[in-house]
């Protein structure tokens, strides 16, 4: 029998620790029998044991405790620490009743609401910049799904591996949100992946928006973000309101929790709709086929966007495995919310509370214009340390907080005329109140224009009521990929970008005879 070390042979406890000296590692040699450790390249053994060893917490004093075991079973003493392999061996709480399996016959299965333990035994984290406890600590013993293995696993390992400052791009951006991220999910007794889910979605972009109208953070579509009660109005979209969308695409994944007891049919509905996986789950039963996640049939983006999720979970579990250095994020809170009661503009804003303009719109994504209208009241976000001095400077503050009005055009105006009265180009009026194209105006249509000089206009609060632009619908279709095409050819042939082709769709990167791409008629 191999010897072992908490549970574990002596190449699992190698394959647990972030680092192995050269003299550990000829201490093993003496001891396994196994070549020098030096050699062995992690991907060889990490099928087989990294899984394990991400659900459990590791430290120096662990690995040394493990180097003192591993001699101990050479000597008579080996006995005394029979029971150590007993702690090593706890299993990974899961949320799931029977092992995410979804509920037989139609009965939804109740809610789960039991929090995954969080292991306080490590203080350093391998892969991080930092030794100090950080949120990642947090969220890596708060993971609770089981595994998935596969190839759409290890190709979305590899796509976040080989792209390390995409990977820092998406971390930077996330650490505004990640601590207010989990303390929800931690409150609604949520596994940790849940707090990943923005990676996948958005890549933590708070201004993302899809072909499908989705936005924010969560990619929230707009009949989603209506029935959890988020206002979408010309000012203001509360799918991009990083609390407000928090809240609704949490409880409603707790509802979906509810319907299916699986967290990565969960997951699947999230992505394809709570309708089209139950449908999938009653043909299966009607059939008499296992009705699970990995035997419905569903479409190729959505199985792939939850193992895209286990793929991301795993680099987290063990970044430097993977080559990736993850920014220390504190495990605090980033930002705290003010109630503001009169209009202010956003630069204005940004520039009481001593934070760049690009900061200030990061926290507070929602709104949609230059001038926050509070329309009675509004919340904001600002950073922690910045809230006190924004507090100060807007009571020291003497001047307008407001540099922007409405205006009624009169009849026989054109946007052109419009713009030069106000000291503005004709684009910017265009894009600041959501005209596109050759589109003019109408007598008696408001508009926000700048205020300027004596030229008149009324104040914003006229235009509170004013509804989102309405947006003109967009054909699109389906392109099956030909032999010899390539994404160059695609774009030119349908008059495109290669780029807009990429917004529109996923895993463009290789492309595969048959594969189905999204495109835009022009």
């Amino acid at each position: 029998m191999p010897h072992t070390i908490f549970g574990r042979t002596p190449l699992q406890a190698w394959a647990c620790s972030e680092v192995i000296t050269k003299p550990a590692a000829q201490t093993f040699r003496l001891m396994t029998g196994v070549p020098d450790l030096q050699d062995l390249k992690y991907k060889t053994i990490r099928n087989t044991h990294v899984n394990s060893c991400a659900m459990r917490t590791r430290s120096p004093q662990f690995l040394l405790i493990s180097l003192v075991l591993v001699l101990a079973n050479f000597t008579a003493m080996a006995a005394d620490f029979s029971g150590a392999a007993e702690f090593s061996g706890l299993p990974a709480v899961q949320l799931e009743p029977g092992g995410e399996s979804a509920a037989s016959g139609d009965i939804p299965v109740p809610e789960t609401n039991v929090p995954a333990p969080v292991l306080e035994i490590n203080n350093s984290i391998p892969g991080t910049a930092t030794s100090r406890p950080d949120i990642w600590k947090r969220i890596r013993g708060g993971f609770a799904m089981t595994e998935l293995d596969g190839e759409v696993v290890r190709h979305s390992e590899d796509f976040y591996a080989s792209r390390p400052d995409y990977m820092k791009r998406i971390i930077d951006r996330s650490k505004r949100y990640l601590f207010h991220i989990m303390e929800e999910v931690e409150r609604r007794g949520m596994p940790a992946e849940i707090a990943l889910l923005p990676i996948i979605e958005s890549a933590f972009n708070p201004k993302a928006h899809s072909h499908s109208d989705a936005s924010g953070i969560w990619q929230l579509i707009p009949s989603t973000g209506k029935n959890y009660g988020l206002k979408q109005n010309w000012w203001y979209d509360e799918r991009r309101d990083i609390v407000a969308a928090t809240s609704a695409a949490l409880d409603y994944l707790k509802k979906l929790h509810g319907m299916f007891g699986d967290w990565k049919l969960v997951l699947a509905s999230y992505n394809w709709g709570e309708g089209a996986v139950g449908r999938a789950l009653i043909r299966n039963r009607n059939n008499g086929l296992p009705a699970d996640f990995n035997n419905i049939t569903l479409p190729p983006e959505t199985r792939n966007f939850v193992q895209r999720l286990i793929a991301v979970k795993n680099i987290i579990s063990n970044p430097a495995a993977f080559g990736i250095e993850l920014a220390s994020i504190p495990d605090q809170p980033y930002f705290e919310k003010i109630t503001a009661t009169r209009h202010i503009d956003m630069k204005l804003a940004a520039k009481l509370a001593n934070i760049p303009l690009d900061e200030f719109k990061a926290l507070n994504p929602a709104h949609n214009r230059p001038v926050i209208n509070v329309d009675s009241s509004r919340t904001l976000l600002l950073p922690a340390d910045n809230v006190e001095v924004f507090t100060e400077n807007l009571k020291n503050h003497d001047k307008p907080l407001v540099s922007w009005q409405a205006y009624r055009a009169k009849n026989g105006e054109t946007l052109e005329k419009i713009a030069a009265q106000y000291g503005i180009s004709t684009q910017r009026l265009k894009d600041i109140n959501d005209i596109g194209g050759h589109t003019g105006i109408t007598p008696g249509q408001m508009l926000l224009v700048p205020i300027s000089g004596s030229a008149e206009g009324e104040d914003i609060s006229v235009m509170s009521n004013k509804p989102a632009a309405p947006k003109l619908p967009e054909r699109f279709f389906i392109y099956a990929v030909k032999k010899g095409d390539v994404l160059v050819n695609i774009a030119k042939r349908h008059g495109v970008t290669v780029a807009q082709i990429k917004s529109w769709n996923r895993d463009t990167n290789r492309l595969s005879i048959g594969q189905k791409l999204i495109l835009k008629q022009t």
